[in-house]
């Protein structure tokens, strides 16, 4: 038979080898068994211990590194080096398209709410219901360094009204400051006197509105003396500069007044030819006003026209910017919009840039998403908020909640992904994606803005903890047991060690022999 011998070789050879992988295990086996029969139970105890405080410092320093730079020096040290050098690619580091602005020191600057209430008609209207003070001592008092800003003057001495109003808007008592607008009438009319009243002592809108147009009356005659004696001087220019944040100041109310009471064209038309007549203005936010009065019309294509300038890079952002934005994307999808299907066949183009807007939106503010769910008890909007705070996303909420409601399915696109900007943030706090780094004294601001006596504030939601640290914490825990139960237990642990051994020895020697012998 032809290659009868070599087979004959062949298989000598392999029983050979064979035998010789027995007689070496078999010789490892020996060892083993001397060498465990050899360990005594304080052996058992040292390596438990040593195991116990190896894991512990591992934890300790996990929670150390993660604390200082937001992730855990595992995963970063796995992602960072021995994942190229196994050949994969790293995606872990989101992309920063604003990292000019991370050397940029964020400070928490307070900003009047363009949307803010009126005290007489409607935060007092709320106190005499329900008892309760909306407004903070801290939120008042900036307003009162608001109304001197804008309202007085250094030529105040020179008009007696001017000069009474200018005490007025001192006076903490404000029945003392309806006294002072009341005699400032007495003497001429007074346009800062008109506003005191319509904003404190009148109790329904219909009364503001006509104290407002009184004051229209007077503030157009002051702006047009001062606007031709406004180069004769610096007097003459710092008077001219109050009688424009006076006229403006009025006629922006007007317009809220109109919005108010229905008539929402009247008051969006008298936005546009406000921001036209005084283009440079842009302190006061009146785009926001008319973004808000525009989405009551369902105007969609101007609320567009109104983003595309002033939702610009170089221009501060605001909730109501990133969420208006985010809330028209959302309407292109959302009457369709499933998280089943969008699983199974992914996200369309229009969907993606839906995503990424409410993504954009929540990074801004991530507080707001609670109250347009209805997760949170919204409240009356303080006269300042808190960019970025709790305090911007009441004071949004409270007048936008309406509109995210008419569009169908908006809310519902918002529940399913709103979550999902945290896991693509950096952290910690420090550290910014597509914004600035979120400040952290917004907590402590919003805790003077906003009344604290019946409202949570809402704090920058934490991340959780990376697996690696819950990992070690329970290696740790694990570990730190054994080292308890060896040291109250050496010889029974040793025992069990033992047995754990030749259980663990025998399984291999099996598994090698079924290699060898698969017969």
């Amino acid at each position: 038979m032809v290659g009868g011998p070599h087979m004959s070789e062949n298989s000598d050879l392999s029983e050979n080898i064979h035998c010789y992988k027995l007689n070496c295990q078999s010789s490892i086996g020996n060892l083993m068994n001397m060498f465990l029969n050899t360990l005594t139970p304080k052996f058992y105890v040292a390596l438990t211990g040593t195991s116990s405080l190896i894991s512990g410092l591992i934890l300790i320093f996990e929670w150390w590194y993660f604390r200082k730079y937001g992730t855990s020096f595992i995963e970063q040290v796995s992602v960072s080096h021995l994942r190229p050098l196994l050949g994969g690619v790293d995606n872990s580091s989101p992309t920063n398209s604003n990292s000019s602005n991370e050397s940029l020191i964020v400070q928490c600057k307070v900003w009047r709410n363009p949307l803010n209430l009126f005290r007489g008609a409607e935060y007092n209207r709320y106190t005499w219901v329900t008892g309760r003070e909306p407004l903070t001592y801290y939120d008042m008092n900036l307003s009162a360094q608001d109304h001197q800003t804008f309202f007085t003057c250094d030529s105040d001495h020179l008009r007696p009204a001017d000069a009474i109003m200018q005490k007025a808007w001192r006076e903490r008592n404000p029945q003392a400051r309806i006294s002072a607008a009341h005699e400032a009438l007495e003497l001429e009319d007074c346009a800062t006197a008109y506003i005191l009243l319509a904003e404190e002592e009148a109790t329904t809108i219909v009364e503001a509105e006509k104290l407002f147009k009184q004051a229209v009356k007077a503030g157009e005659g002051c702006y047009r003396r001062s606007q031709q004696l406004q180069h004769h001087g610096a007097q003459y220019e710092a008077q001219h500069r109050r009688d424009t944040n006076v006229l403006v100041y009025i006629k922006r109310r007007l317009a809220m007044c109109s919005r108010k009471l229905g008539r929402t064209r009247e008051a969006v038309k008298m936005m546009r030819d406000l921001m036209k007549e005084f283009p440079l203005l842009s302190m006061f936010n009146i785009h926001e006003n008319l973004l808000e009065s525009l989405l009551e019309l369902q105007n969609y294509a101007d609320v567009q026209a109104v983003l595309a300038k002033y939702d610009d890079i170089s221009l501060p952002k605001s909730a109501t910017i990133c969420y208006t934005a985010a809330l028209l994307k959302a309407r292109a999808v959302s009457d369709k919009f499933s998280p089943e299907a969008a699983s199974r066949r992914g996200l369309s183009t229009a969907e993606m840039n839906a995503v990424e807007a409410i993504h954009r939106a929540v990074e801004f503010n991530p507080h707001v998403p609670k109250y347009l769910l209805e997760m949170k008890s919204l409240i009356l909007p303080p006269e300042h908020i808190l960019k970025r705070g709790d305090s911007e996303a009441i004071a949004y909420a409270f007048f936008h909640l309406q509109h995210w409601k008419r569009v169908e399915g908006a809310l519902n696109l918002l529940h399913c992904t709103w979550e999902g900007t945290f896991r693509m943030i950096p952290y910690p706090l420090e550290k910014g994606h597509l914004f600035y780094p979120y400040p952290i004294c917004t907590e402590t601001a919003d805790r003077e803005l906003l009344p604290t006596v019946f409202h949570e504030v809402s704090v920058y939601p934490k991340k959780e903890l990376p697996f690696f640290i819950l990992f070690t914490a329970g290696l740790c825990s694990f570990t730190a047991m054994l080292a308890l139960l060896t040291h109250q237990f050496p010889e029974l642990m040793g025992v069990f060690a033992k047995a754990v051994s030749l259980l663990h020895r025998s399984h291999t020697l099996s598994s090698c022999l079924c290699k060898s012998n698969p017969q």
